[in-house]
Order: structure tokens, then C-alpha cells, then sequence
């Protein structure tokens, strides 16, 4: 039986179906050959990390996928901090940050003109250190670069992450103001929250706004970089290791900071990806890196983010050539996958991410497979949002993924076994071996 599952996760790899691909999907258009090979071969179905309908961003749905239960998520800031590195304290909020071009009308109302402004490295640099640590009623405020115009803003005193976002995500809407959320209305720490990040975002705009830099910019037609937007705040929380819970050494190969954070906070060690430009072969890079550490872990999820990122862009022949990019990178190392029975296969994706429309991430479930000695076989021949559905696997929520990966790499817990103290998931439980009482 396999005791090693390599998870090969295709970010935002469901979608909707489009006029201009005679109304598939991206991926029932693009040509696979090699995930429908594996389609054959595999136990298929559907899944979603949540509810049916309910868009997730990555982070939800990887720490769903992960075993992780939603009141111990972190919050998106609090991952993104960690993987960048910095030090969060147990009472310290993250939250994500960058710098947009942002306008006040004649009543003083903030609407974001445009969400991303393109910066060099070296205006990126200028822009962080015009914003150094600012100080105000016992709360303070640092701001961290992560990548480009992105950070994470770092707040420490008696604050709360339960605030809401100032980032609308939409070009011409207006900033919502910083406020607590309904639950913590009358929550002091959530109120001086939201109170300082109206202070603190308001003193960078007039800073960033009075910035020769984008003075320049705005003299010479270029967009200005002169408003600094917040969302998803967190907070560090308890969590069970995935080796704790699951009894599984994880391994997370992918690049992104948010990722290397999700890796820390979930116990599994983190491996920086390289991007080319090319996506089939930096994801048949990066299962060649899986294969090599298969013996020192039980569970690796190998990431790609490019189906999302096209999908972003919101061309759906762009998306159909991103997925036969991944496909031909993955016939280069699937045979080597399914000749060695200690493998347990999974490909998937965490949500779908729809090539056309207003949103940026919708509610649809993301086509499933497991693939792997025991593995029951149905009849689907091709992996796709619709040719899998009839399959084997039905439709899988949450934490459901976990248990299914535990239970092929026979390592499930028949429900009333208590053979160890800890409320563990994994069977056998690392027990204290039964001494024999030497006066009985």
C-alpha cells in the first residue's frame, strides 16, 4: 500500500464556461492527455474546501485541504507575515498591505483609481521608506515589504484583527472605512483598531501624496503609487502540527510567501520553488523534487499558481494554454508517479478561479482525483469539471480530503479506537507502551 501522497495542487484550476470556448470550461477545451490518462486510472469526483457556491482565497482552502479547522485559521496577514519572516508576537495583528493609486472626491471620500500601480525596485524602496514606524495612544505601526508593492503592516498593542478591510478590490469604488465588525462593535481593542488605521492610513496618503516621486509620476502621466490599502487581517493562533494531528511529516514546494507561512504554521517544511515562465516545466521540476524526498516525508503538495494568475486576466484562451503547458510538464514525470506502489497521487485544485466576469474567485467545486495501489477505479476517462462528476469519489468537502489521503495510505482511525490519550485523527496513536506492575 502507498505511504507517501503526493498532492500536486493546480491553483484556481476550475472556472466557468465561456461563449468563446463553445461554452467549456478552460480545461474541457484545453487538450490533456496526460490527466486524462490519469483520470482513467483514478478514483474521480468533485471538490470544495467549504460550501458549494462559497468563493475561498487560497489560504481558506489550502488550510481546509491541510486538516485545518476554521476557527484555528490564522487569518491571511498573520500567514503572510510568517512567511516573510517576521516576528509576530501571540497579541500582534497582521495585515495585508499595498501601495494604490488612490483619490479623494470633494467631500474627502477615498476611491481607489486603481488598485495595482507598477513600480520599479527602486520606487518600490523609496515608497516603503517613506512610511518608517508610526506611534500613536499605545498602538504601533510597522510596515514590512514582502514583494514589489506588497507588505504587511504590522500593528502591536492593544489591538484586534476583527476590523474590516480599506482595500474595495475594485477600481472606481470608494475605500471602506476602517471599522470593527459587528460582533466586536463594542470591543475597545477592535474600536482603537479601526481608529489608529484610520489615522495611520490617513497620515500615509498625505505623505506618499506630497512624495516628489509621485509628483513626478503624475507630471509625466504615469499612475501614482500615493495611497497605502489594508485586508484581511489576523492573528497568530493554536493550532495542531499537521504531524501532531495527522501523523504525517509534510512538505510543502511552491513559491509565494503566503505558502512558506501556511507551511510554518502548519508544521510541514517549506521549499522554495523557482519560476521560469515556463509552467509545465517548472511543475515537472518540482514533482521531480517530491519524488527525491519521498522517503524523509508522508504527505507533499506541489504548487502551481499559473492557472490563477491566467485566469486573473480574465482570458480564457490564455488559461487553455496554461493548462496544456502543466499537462505536457506533467506527462514528463507521471510514469515515474505510478510505477512506485508506495505513492499515493492526488491532483486537484483548492477553487476555482473564472477566466470572465466581475469575480475574482467563485463558488464552483474543482475537479478531483487519487490515483494509487487500492485506489477503486471508475469509469471516467477524462478530468474535467463535468467528466468527473459521475466519479468514484462523489463530491468531497473540507477536511474530507485529509481523511480520504489518511485512509488510502491506510492510516485511518476506526471511530471509538482510543489508544492514545491526544485527539489525533491517524491510527496507530504514538502511545505509551503498557508496563507490567511488577507488584501485581
Amino acid at each position: 500500500m502507498p505511504d507517501t501522497c503526493i498532492l500536486i495542487l493546480l491553483d484556481g484550476l476550475g472556472d466557468r464556461s465561456h461563449p468563446v470556448l463553445g461554452n467549456r470550461t478552460p480545461l474541457q477545451a484545453a487538450a490533456t492527455p496526460c490527466m486524462d490518462r490519469l483520470a482513467s486510472l483514478s478514483a474521480t469526483g468533485l471538490y470544495h474546501a467549504a460550501s458549494f457556491g462559497q468563493p475561498l482565497p487560497s489560504e481558506n482552502a489550502h488550510f481546509a485541504m491541510f486538516g485545518g479547522l476554521p476557527g484555528e485559521f490564522p487569518g491571511r496577514g498573520a500567514l503572510e507575515a510568517l512567511g516573510a519572516g517576521i516576528d509576530l508576537g501571540p497579541d500582534d495583528v497582521a495585515l495585508l498591505a499595498h501601495f494604490a493609486h488612490i483619490a479623494p472626491d470633494a467631500r474627502g471620500r477615498l476611491t481607489l483609481v486603481h488598485d495595482k500601480s507598477p513600480a520599479t525596485p527602486g520606487e518600490t524602496e523609496t515608497l516603503f521608506t517613506a512610511l518608517p514606524p508610526f506611534e500613536r495612544d499605545g498602538v504601533t505601526a510597522t510596515l514590512h515589504p514582502v514583494g514589489g508593492l506588497f507588505g504587511v503592516l504590522v500593528l502591536r498593542g492593544e489591538v484586534s484583527p476583527f476590523v474590516t478591510d480599506t482595500n474595495p478590490m475594485v477600481d472606481g469604488r470608494t475605500l471602506p472605512r476602517p471599522l470593527p465588525l459587528r460582533d466586536h462593535a463594542h470591543d475597545p481593542a477592535a474600536r482603537r483598531t479601526a481608529e489608529f488605521l484610520t489615522a495611520y492610513l490617513s497620515r500615509a496618503h498625505r505623505i506618499l501624496a506630497d512624495l516628489p516621486l509621485n509628483r513626478e509620476r503624475e507630471r509625466s502621466g504615469h499612475i501614482p503609487a500615493n495611497g497605502l490599502v489594508t485586508q484581511r487581517a489576523g492573528r497568530l493562533k493554536p493550532c495542531p502540527a499537521l504531524r501532531e494531528r495527522y501523523g504525517l511529516r509534510g512538505l510543502s514546494i511552491a513559491t509565494g510567501v503566503m505558502y512558506a507561512g501556511l507551511a510554518r504554521f502548519t508544521g510541514m517544511e517549506f521549499l522554495k520553488a523557482r519560476d521560469t515562465g515556463d509552467a509545465g516545466a517548472d511543475l515537472a521540476d518540482r514533482v521531480r523534487l517530491a519524488l527525491e524526498r519521498a522517503d524523509d516525508f508522508d504527505f507533499i503538495h506541489v504548487h502551481t499558481k499559473t492557472p490563477d494568475q491566467a485566469a486573473h486576466r480574465k482570458d480564457p484562451e490564455a488559461k487553455v494554454h496554461v493548462i496544456e503547458s502543466l499537462d505536457r510538464g506533467l506527462a514528463e514525470v507521471a510514469d515515474d508517479i505510478l510505477a512506485d506502489s508506495r505513492l499515493l497521487l492526488a491532483v486537484t485544485a483548492d477553487h476555482s478561479t473564472p477566466s470572465s466576469g466581475a469575480l475574482i474567485h467563485s463558488g464552483e467545486p474543482v475537479p478531483l482525483m487519487f490515483a494509487g495501489e487500492g485506489v477503486r477505479r471508475d469509469t471516467t476517462s477524462a478530468f474535467d469539471e463535468i467528466s468527473v462528476a459521475g466519479g468514484a469519489l462523489g463530491c468531497m468537502r473540507g477536511r474530507e480530503f485529509m481523511f480520504t489521503v489518511l485512509n488510502h495510505l491506510d492510516r485511518a482511525r476506526l471511530a471509538g479506537i482510543h489508544d492514545t490519550p491526544d485527539p489525533v485523527e491517524y491510527w496507530p496513536g504514538d502511545h505509551l507502551p503498557f508496563i507490567l506492575d511488577p507488584q501485581e
